[in-house]
């Protein structure tokens, strides 16, 4: 199946065809038709499948399609991160370059000039509106967004939003909103929750499930047992023994991100982190720079795990284990993408075994792991799991001469007895020598 069995609009197929586009994701190719048909739908989809594609596409046609347009809202998505938002709205201007769709992006964070930007596109009718809940609700209270022509409204990461304690702004924004709508509800999870609300807001809808809770087949997933204090050394080793061009680092706290910033600077990487502290503007420039490739190593903590959306990252690793088994997927999601390879590694301290049982409970099979092990300021060793880190080499201790050589011959003993052990091991029972590598392709899972 290609894009052009679903007929689109031909300024939506010349779009499509010079951002370079060719065969359908298979969320695109269940959804699309749902969508042109005006049937409400419930999509469970994990990130990077494509999933903005397949509700923007249809939207953008049918605006196009319409007899008498106007500069009105016609379709409404919510999302609950602004970096998510950004993320969409940017996928808007691309499809609908050539046919002249307004959009606007309206979220928090950003200055006065912003706010009454996103207040003049919304009085004037912006055709479609990207959204985070809260700054939304501001602009409504104030009295000058309409509703009455609007025809879509979509809820992208609609776990995510519950998640966030968005549920009572979804709700109060709903209010204001026409009943005769055709509805899209995108989640990565199915939670009760999330059916309850979809009984609530959708009509008849049809659903589509695809593999949820899943990391994507062709990601390399690997775990390392590492205490705190060697998680840098094992990052450098990673880092400098491998050529990824774009390498993404998720800690769990902002406090956390910060400190690997700086720690990682300080060991010369080209390295800049995310977090909520940054104003918008900042963080615009930060995740534009890592786009660009001016930026090699992105440290964020969750706020953009589902809201990036960048190609080629090679390379995810978890600093922490996440808390939450399904925030595992959305990190691990952000490469691989688009039918791509990566790899994601997880570093696990002694704390985190039991978040990380969850992780493969969740995803139905074990992660490959191995135990990283700092033998001294100089030498990285790493070791099968279970097994004894070597004991360091015993220096001779300072005496008066005949000590010296007595404890010299004493050693010399001691080294030909082990020696004769060893000898006698080495007879017994063959040797299986293993060179590891920091990072391998993992091992097919083994599914249950």
């Amino acid at each position: 199946m290609t894009f052009s069995d679903f007929h689109f609009h031909s300024n939506i197929t010349e779009a499509i065809d010079a951002i370079g586009y060719e065969k359908p994701t298979p969320v695109q190719e269940l959804a699309i038709p749902v969508i042109m048909q005006s049937s409400d739908l419930i999509a469970c989809a994990q990130t990077g499948t494509g999933k903005t594609a397949a509700y923007v596409l249809p939207v953008l046609h049918g605006i196009l399609t319409e007899e008498h347009r106007k500069d009105q809202i016609k379709a409404l998505i919510i999302a609950p991160t602004r970096e998510l938002a950004v993320q969409i709205d940017q996928q808007l201007e691309g499809f609908s370059y050539f046919a002249g769709v307004s959009s606007i992006a309206v979220y928090g964070g950003g200055t006065g000039t912003d706010f009454e930007v996103e207040k003049k596109a919304l009085r004037t009718g912006a055709e479609v509106v990207v959204a985070t809940p809260g700054r939304l609700i501001s602009h409504i209270n104030l009295g000058y967004v309409r509703f009455e022509n609007l025809r879509y409204l979509i809820l992208d990461e609609a776990d995510r939003m519950l998640d966030m304690g968005f549920l009572p702004d979804i709700r109060k924004i709903i209010s204001f909103l026409p009943q005769k709508r055709q509805t899209l509800l995108f989640s990565a999870t199915m939670p009760p929750e999330i059916r309850k609300l979809a009984k609530q807001i959708l009509h008849n809808p049809q659903e589509i499930n695809l593999a949820v809770s899943k990391p994507a087949e062709n990601v390399a997933q690997s775990a390392w047992f590492v205490s705190d204090e060697n998680k840098n050394k094992l990052v450098k080793k990673i880092v400098t023994e491998n050529d990824f061009p774009s390498i993404l680092i998720f800690a769990s706290t902002k406090s956390g991100t910060k400190t690997l910033e700086n720690d990682l600077k300080r060991l010369k990487f080209n390295v800049k982190a995310i977090h909520s502290d940054l104003e918008q503007e900042q963080r615009r420039e930060v995740l534009r720079d890592f786009k660009n490739r001016d930026v090699r190593i992105l440290v964020a903590t969750d706020i953009v795990s589902r809201g990036i959306d960048i190609d080629n990252i090679g390379l995810v690793i978890n600093y922490n284990v996440p808390h939450d088994a399904e925030d595992y997927v959305h990190r691990v999601g952000r490469t691989a993408r688009a039918e791509k390879t990566g790899q994601a590694v997880t570093f696990i301290n002694s704390k985190e075994l039991r978040n990380f049982k969850r992780i493969e409970q969740l995803i139905g099979y074990d992660i490959r792991k191995q135990s990283f092990t700092l033998e001294n300021q100089e030498t990285l060793t790493q070791r099968p799991v279970g097994e004894k880190p070597a004991k360091p080499k015993q220096h001779p201790k300072k005496g008066k001469p005949d000590q010296q050589k007595k404890q010299q011959k004493t050693e010399k003993t001691k080294q030909h007895q082990m020696q004769e052990k060893n000898e006698l091991v080495e007879k017994q029972t063959p040797t299986v020598k293993k060179k590891y590598s920091i990072i391998k392709k993992a091992d097919q899972p083994k599914k249950n």
